[in-house]
């Protein structure tokens, strides 16, 4: 948030009506997402890996990790510190997208809101441009989770690269080739049950936040 509100205030500005031209938004959440993403991919990394644990015990298999602790020593041991950023590509990608959706889609719709509308800067103006985020977010992230999540938790050899996609491009078309293009939006209702509420959640309670600090509206 605040390397979007540097890009959007300092390095790019406003109208002078207090609108933000979109593709100026589309710029700041996708190099804020980018940036922020790149940097929690080792932590995600670590979640995915955990998250499969359950998968292989249900077929029986014996777990690769047991805590996040063991996870992290895990792809150190491996891969040493550049392995903590495999599938870094797709995951910053996938960030890219879902911020377009959250944070662009968000500042848009709510000073369109504000602009052609006589709804006021309130909760319910901030609850209706989280509604259309979430949404927004979903439908752009989606594709891009089910490319990072299979990049990120395929097996490597023995020089840590993937043996199943060269890259997020070659897994994106892969899926397409062998599965359909909407296989790309495998699991986009769990996405959007668990997107759409926390952009209604985070960006009330981020504008009260900034209400009650002093701070101007986003």
């Amino acid at each position: 948030m605040t390397l979007y509100e540097y890009i959007r205030e300092e390095l790019l500005g406003k109208n002078p009506d207090g609108t933000i031209p979109v593709w100026k938004a589309i710029v700041g959440g996708m190099a804020a997402g980018m940036t922020a993403q790149f940097l929690a991919s080792p932590a995600d990394l670590v979640k995915v890996q955990i998250q499969m644990e359950g998968k292989r015990r249900l077929q029986g298999m014996e777990p690769r990790v047991h805590n996040a602790r063991h996870a992290f020593a895990k792809i150190v041991k491996e891969g040493g510190v550049r392995g903590l950023w495999k599938g870094w590509a797709p995951n910053v990608q996938r960030a890219a997208f879902v911020n377009l959706g959250d944070l662009t889609t968000y500042d848009t719709a709510k000073h369109m809101i504000l602009k052609h509308t006589n709804l006021k800067d309130n909760y319910f103006t901030h609850a209706l441009s989280s509604v259309f985020s979430g949404f927004i977010a979903a439908i752009l992230g989606t594709p891009a989770d089910v490319v990072k999540t299979r990049v990120m938790n395929q097996p490597t050899d023995a020089n840590g690269r993937g043996v199943l996609y060269k890259s997020s491009v070659d897994c994106l078309l892969q899926a397409i080739r062998g599965e359909g293009f909407f296989s790309l939006y495998k699991g986009f209702i769990p996405c959007w049950i668990r997107m759409g509420p926390w952009s209604l959640v985070f960006w009330i309670t981020y504008e009260e936040m900034r209400k009650f600090s002093g701070v101007t509206s986003f």
